[in-house]
């Protein structure tokens, strides 16, 4: 009798300590999970427009890429690089009062951590565009604040295509990232002017965004720019 008590209290002894072991293994890993949810989410990006399977535009233009940023943090503002307020656009609208930006492909003046392409995007080097890899941020015409606290800060940034910059009577796909802060000073603003192919698969897509290095997911629309006239 007292052989079978000692096995079982053995057996109890011994499942009670698996028990805790298991749970303080998926509490580790738990932990290990959350930590790296919040490392790789310093910003959240959501596009609004256009939409998946959405037929945008007329004649290759007048369509919108209108976008929020949520960084996360506090300081939000300062950590997201953003150098102002912007209201701009082609010709006269080109950084003038009372928000001034500057317009042309390549990197954001104001949001320059933010990186936006499409698949489309056409090659034409007396006027920067050097096809897919065209970082389009600093096309955006207008850029505020949509919501601030001690710890977030949402950026709300649009665009009105004005030309056939990405072609038109074509299927394309957007892309949008913040880029991490390559540089490690604190602030989101290592987006290029220009990605790179970086796996060699001649395409630019999320595949090299993750390969440069992001601080948010990437978004990707998949959309039809039309080409009928008005």
């Amino acid at each position: 009798m007292r052989r079978s008590i000692s096995k079982r209290a053995t057996m109890t002894i011994s499942a009670g300590l698996t028990i805790a072991v298991a749970a303080t293994v998926a509490a580790t890993v738990s932990a290990q999970a959350d930590n790296a949810t919040d490392t790789a989410s310093d910003a959240k990006v959501k596009v609004f427009a256009p939409r998946n399977g959405d037929n945008a535009g007329t004649s290759g233009r007048g369509w919108f890429v209108d976008l929020a940023v949520d960084f996360r943090g506090q300081n939000g503002p300062a950590r997201a690089g953003l150098s102002g307020l912007q209201l701009t656009g082609p010709a006269g609208h080109n950084n003038v009062p009372p928000f001034p930006g500057t317009f042309s492909p390549g990197k954001d003046d104001r949001l320059p951590g933010l990186v936006v392409l499409t698949s489309s995007t056409i090659t034409n080097p007396e006027r920067k565009f050097a096809g897919p890899g065209t970082n389009l941020a600093n096309l955006f015409n207008l850029t505020g604040l949509t919501d601030r606290a001690d710890d977030r800060t949402e950026v709300w940034d649009t665009w009105i295509v004005g030309d056939a910059i990405a072609g038109k009577g074509v299927d394309t796909t957007l892309t949008v990232a913040v880029v991490d802060d390559l540089d490690h000073n604190g602030v989101f603003d290592d987006a290029p002017d220009v990605v790179a192919d970086f796996n060699h698969d001649g395409r630019i897509d999320a595949k090299d965004l993750e390969i440069l290095g992001v601080a948010s997911n990437i978004e990707q629309v998949r959309f039809h720019i039309n080409a009928n006239p008005l």
